[in-house]
């Protein structure tokens, strides 16, 4: 693995919703001279724009299930909207960035999920293939920050949603062979809470028993599940760190100036 070090940050949740707190992260982001990737969601700006439409939101343990009219919705939310106000800011700042879907540059290629006991519509699974690394490492050897949305496509002309956790996941792992590689998955919560309301009961650190232990008690939130569930699955030993933790603590987080958030352990 190279010495190269890498931050890739996933942003999600009610901050994406709230201007402040969106402006504060990503001035936050902008001062971390290393290179960094920066993956987003936006599920209650898709909502809100999907209600205004007639459409009815529809979700399966966090994650959304993308008929062909959420489909474009949620495109035109991902990959222009929210995509768009994020570089802008980040551009404000001096941060150089770049605002990618899975289809440009072929960074991003999935799978379709097959209808099983819930057919989730037009949503698209990663692989261990999926990630064009060298791609994403061009563009930060020039010096930009690759802003990824949740927006994706198959090889045969077709748009795929994933959910941007599991997408986090493989890009962290994928970078990883040639970057020494943390990922921070960030939302308005300090970590991953044992009691959803108390802000103060923060686990520090969780294992896979510990997780499965969670899970038969039914301790965690559904909408944490996608993103432990995808850490899980797909976590190995070459990244370096993977902490979920609260938008707001994610610079003293990342440069070790505080053990704030929830370490996720192999």
């Amino acid at each position: 693995m190279a010495e190269n070090k890498l931050k890739i940050f996933k942003l999600g949740g009610n901050v994406i919703d709230n201007n402040q707190e969106l402006e504060n992260f990503l001035e936050n982001i902008s001062k971390i001279s290393e290179d960094k990737i920066l993956i987003h969601g936006g599920g209650k700006i898709a909502n809100k724009y999907l209600k205004k439409l007639g459409i009815e939101p529809r979700m399966h343990e966090g994650r959304r299930i993308t008929d062909e009219a959420t489909l474009e919705v949620v495109t035109m939310v991902y990959a222009g909207l929210i995509n768009k106000k994020i570089i802008a800011s980040l551009q404000k700042f001096g941060c150089d960035a770049v605002g990618l879907s899975g289809c440009d540059g072929d960074v991003i290629r999935t799978t379709k999920r097959k209808k099983e006991s819930i057919d989730f519509g037009f949503v698209g699974d990663p692989d261990e293939k999926s990630v064009n690394a060298d791609f994403l490492s061009l563009l930060l050897s020039s010096r930009l920050t690759p802003v990824i949305n949740s927006i994706n496509h198959d090889g045969q002309g077709n748009l795929l949603n994933t959910n941007a956790d599991t997408l986090a996941y493989f890009v962290a792992n994928s970078l990883a062979e040639i970057y020494s590689a943390e990922l921070y998955v960030c939302f308005e919560k300090p970590g991953v809470l044992e009691n959803v309301n108390e802000n103060d009961s923060v686990i520090k650190n969780i294992n896979f028993a510990k997780y499965q232990r969670l899970i038969e008690e039914k301790k965690i939130d559904e909408g944490m599940l996608p993103k432990l569930k995808a850490a899980f699955e797909t976590l190995n030993s070459k990244v370096k760190k993977v902490v979920i933790c609260s938008a707001s603590d994610v610079f003293d987080v990342a440069e070790g100036l505080t053990t704030k958030g929830t370490v996720i352990e192999l």
